[in-house]
């Protein structure tokens, strides 16, 4: 899937751009002319300075967003150019009912085209400058001429020489979000323009998007350098591997479901959240953990995080000492219709996924305490799921091993899905007790293993 990453303003998805966060400077500036029109009367012009990419079309274009009492209009060139045809753009933001309180004309960046005829600006401002006296001298109307040049926005604040009181400000520079607030601003961008899918997905971590922003002039520049880090990610060739990791997390009431969960992207498969796991992560660790190459082997090994309910293993893991037994049909069908089988036997399916529940039962009750008895036995656990697996048709062995030149893991089960892309699944067994299985925890089991995966695909060496 290629991303989506759009810098301007007209290539927003027209339902993000009323998400847009509101410019103070702006706001502010418009707030007085209003104020100044209704003492006062007549019309307001502002020439607005913005280096390109620095957001002035969006901060002006959204204006309506923040301020509803407004409508704002972007002025054709025909409506420079002309006074009847700026007239009846005028007229028709008003319609016949419904006024609003302030027009907003934005004229965006038109030096650019009307270079040429270097007398058009200086003619629409005057042309302003008797519409003030004129028909627009009792319609609150707010011009603001948007410029990426400190000399033309001087031209144009000159221009006003004949009628001085229309002029809002000659030198007033937008300057757009904090630079504390890009990095944010740009992972929201790209999650909503790519169906909540995170940045961290295409290996740009949030560490890479601070940097960016650090050494960007304006966010529009920003986003140009995330967009050409994700064009380099897109234009590889990515080997994905042959093995998929499953971290089985067994979980005994809703709570613990609820922060197992609560790491992945649950209607997704139990996929790895990179952002959640970020979260979770203090200070020292986003600094010193080589957060680059465990998120690439999140990606590589299609990490996931998957809850099981205990009332489900406990019928099937009685007698864990015992290398033999037959498991009833019934409680094998319980496993078999069990998200961590459907995972791993890739016949997932979000459209039909019901969340994992876990209630209060005296079936729920016995699994409890059978599982705070069996925390310590992860080999037994392991080696009877195995055997459960193969039961209901999986290639599956416990304790198994898997090498590479870079280094090796031993898998708890291993299941062989021959023909599938990736024909091998490392399931590890996370069996934590009902009272560790808390968010920090769960933390550094995740981390754990993707640092063991990391070294095992080479992205990391061993220590």
């Amino acid at each position: 899937m290629l991303a989506r990453l759009p810098s301007r303003y007209e290539d927003l998805d027209p339902a993000f751009r009323g998400r847009l966060r509101p410019n103070r400077q702006l706001l502010e500036q418009v707030q007085r002319a209003h104020a100044s029109m209704q003492i006062s009367g007549g019309i307001r012009f502002l020439p607005i300075f913005g280096r390109s990419g620095s957001g002035k079309s969006s901060a002006a274009r959204e204006l309506a967003t923040h301020l509803p009492e407004c409508k704002v209009v972007e002025l054709s060139r025909a409506a420079i150019a002309s006074e009847s045809a700026l007239l009846e753009e005028l007229r028709a933001v008003d319609g016949y009912r419904n006024k609003a309180q302030l027009i907003i004309a934005v004229v965006d960046q038109f030096e650019e085209r009307v270079a040429e005829k270097t007398a058009i600006p200086s003619q629409f401002v005057e042309r302003l400058s008797l519409l003030d006296r004129g028909d627009l001298r009792q319609r609150p109307v707010l011009f603001l001429w948007l410029t990426t040049s400190r000399e033309f926005q001087a031209d144009l604040a000159a221009a006003t020489s004949r009628n001085e009181r229309i002029l809002l400000s000659a030198d007033f520079e937008l300057s757009g979000p904090s630079r504390d607030e890009w990095p944010e601003i740009v992972e929201e961008t790209f999650a909503f323009h790519n169906k909540n899918q995170p940045l961290a997905d295409f290996e740009v971590l949030t560490s890479d998007v601070e940097g960016f922003s650090d050494k960007s002039p304006t966010i529009g520049a920003a986003i140009e350098r995330v967009a050409e880090e994700l064009a380099s990610y897109t234009t590889k060739l990515h080997d994905i591997s042959r093995y998929q990791v499953v971290m089985l997390w067994p979980v005994t009431d809703g709570l613990r479901i609820t922060r197992v969960a609560g790491f992945t992207n649950a209607r997704d498969g139990y996929k790895l959240d990179w952002n959640a796991f970020y979260r979770e992560l203090n200070e020292d660790d986003r600094q010193t953990l080589p957060l680059s190459e465990l998120n690439r082997a999140r990606l590589y090994f299609d990490v996931r995080l998957v809850p099981i309910a205990a009332a489900d293993l406990h019928p099937l893991c009685k007698d864990l000492d015992k290398d033999v037994v037959a498991p009833s049909r019934s409680y094998l069908d319980r496993l078999e219709n069990s998200h961590f089988s459907s995972i791993i036997g890739e016949t997932w399916d979000p459209s039909a996924f019901s969340p994992l529940r876990e209630r209060d039962s005296e079936r729920a009750r016995r699994a409890r305490e059978w599982y705070e008895g069996v925390t310590s036995q992860p080999t037994q656990l392991g080696r009877r799921i195995a055997l459960c697996l193969r039961a209901i048709g999986f290639e599956a062995e416990h304790e198994q091993d898997i090498k590479t030149p870079h280094s090796r893991v031993r898998a708890d089960v291993l299941v062989q899905r021959p023909g599938a892309q990736q024909d091998s699944v490392i399931v590890e067994l996370k069996a934590y007790s009902t009272e560790n299985t808390r968010p920090s925890s769960i933390k550094d089991a995740v981390r754990t293993t993707l640092k063991r995966h990391a070294q095992l695909a080479g992205f990391l060496a061993r220590q």
